[in-house]
């Protein structure tokens, strides 16, 4: 591994910011270095200490005037639907059999998989993004094409196979036994190989018989330390029909808990039309909602309220994500821009600081994953990506009149795109200049 000495303006959060001038909840200094080797972060300081400190021939790479921050985090989204994006359905459902189904069943085929995972990773990269935690469809060689591709980046990457046995086209359906044997013996390849992150996924209660779900019951029990990733209440018909095909849960989340499958771990897409008791259950089982605001406009699902499920005590946990492709974008900063509109209908808005702490930290935590991603800390992880304010005439233009952090951290949310990602560090290496 090369050590690399990187000088900007560094930003990194220690917690959520409590209000607009919260100064203690991130660090920030304007003339930073970080000295990165063997993929981890060394020294993190004034650029003037962290040269003294960093061994003779480490590399010197200066970003500034730009933003050094942790690299993003992505906590939802849909490896094989890369080809269903811009699809044109006016409703959940529809648009799950009429264009994502079909393009599902393509993954059977390993090489298209592979194809397919090149030009995944590559957009991720574009866009600044160094973690996501990625759902593959229900063929177990899409899930080797996910993990191959991650390991040839070297990115800390959460995945896993659906587990879909019922509701969908028979090409994309597997049953009880081989969806648990086939999710063990993917666990047992790709879990803690290298930086992979295996997560036990049923795609939804609706594709899944009891006698499936019992299935991921016994995966989540005998391998308590993984992730399990599913969608909850995007859709009031998608809702309905879950209820109907489980009625002694009592709700949608019930499901869930009846089968062992809430917990700290346990990340749910979208969770728009949730029931008081649904709220409560989660936070008391420490469940993570999921906040895709793209996707949930642009399928027309509704509005996600964020002060309700993170409750007045602030214990609701929540992970913000692009969920491609019902997403729109692979770009967090424009999931941002979406999140903020959102939720500024509702009254609600999402302070800058709170944006940036979010899309790092933030999901850093919602993804069980803190103490190695998520913040420029000494001894985590490499992750780093590179933010330029002035990446296009138009923001050119209105950096002339900003005078703080907030207005430019502001501008690049509501702006900015992949064109605003200078540079996408992933274990201390460059990958971004390195695209086709």
């Amino acid at each position: 591994m090369s050590e690399t000495l990187l000088r900007g303006r560094v930003l990194s959060f220690n917690d959520a910011p409590n209000a607009r001038d919260d100064s203690d909840s991130y660090t920030y200094i304007e003339d930073g270095a970080l000295y990165l080797k063997d993929g981890k972060i060394m020294l993190r300081g004034e650029y003037a200490d962290v040269v003294k400190a960093a061994p003779d021939g480490a590399k010197i790479i200066d970003h500034r005037p730009h933003i050094l921050m942790a690299g993003f985090i992505d906590t939802h989204i849909h490896f094989p639907q890369m080809q269903v994006l811009a699809s044109y359905a006016g409703s959940l459902l529809e648009w799950l059999n009429t264009y994502t189904f079909v393009e599902e069943q393509r993954f059977a085929d390993i090489d298209h998989a592979r194809m397919i995972g090149g030009h995944f990773y590559d957009e991720l990269i574009r866009n600044g993004t160094t973690t996501a935690a990625a759902y593959c469809s229900v063929h177990p060689q899409s899930a080797d094409a996910y993990f191959e591709e991650a390991q040839k980046r070297n990115m800390l990457m959460i995945g896993g196979k659906v587990m879909m046995d019922r509701e969908a086209p028979d090409a994309l359906t597997d049953t009880p036994q081989s969806s648990y044997d086939d999710s063990k013996a993917l666990i047992e390849k790709w879990h803690g190989n290298g930086r992979s992150h295996y997560a036990i996924t049923p795609r939804f209660a609706i594709t899944s018989t009891p006698e499936q779900m019992e299935m991921a019951q016994a995966l989540a029990s005998e391998f308590p330390d993984l992730h399990i990733q599913t969608h909850l209440s995007e859709n009031k018909a998608e809702i309905e029909f879950a209820n109907s095909l489980y009625p002694d849960a009592g709700d949608y989340f019930g499901i869930y808990q009846q089968y062992g499958l809430a917990g700290e771990k346990s990340l749910f897409g979208h969770c728009i039309h949730l029931e008081d008791r649904e709220v409560d259950a989660m936070v008391e089982t420490g469940s993570v909602a999921i906040f895709c605001p793209t996707s949930n406009l642009f399928i027309g699902s509704g509005l996600f309220d964020w002060a309700r499920v993170a409750r007045d005590d602030g214990k609701g946990r929540i992970g913000l994500a692009t969920d491609v492709g019902g997403g729109t974008s692979y770009s967090m900063l424009r999931t941002l821009d979406e999140g903020y509109k959102i939720l500024n209908l509702q009254g609600q808005r999402m302070t800058p600081l709170t944006s940036f702490y979010q899309v790092t930290l933030g999901n850093a935590r919602a993804v069980s994953l803190d103490d190695r991603i998520g913040t420029l800390d000494e001894g985590t992880d490499a992750d780093v990506v590179v933010l330029n304010a002035n990446a296009v005439p138009a923001m050119q233009v209105r950096m002339q009149t900003v005078t703080t952090l907030e207005e430019e951290l502001f501008l690049l949310q509501t702006v900015g795109d992949d064109r605003a990602i200078v540079e996408t560090y992933v274990a201390g290496e460059p990958l971004k200049s390195k695209l086709p």
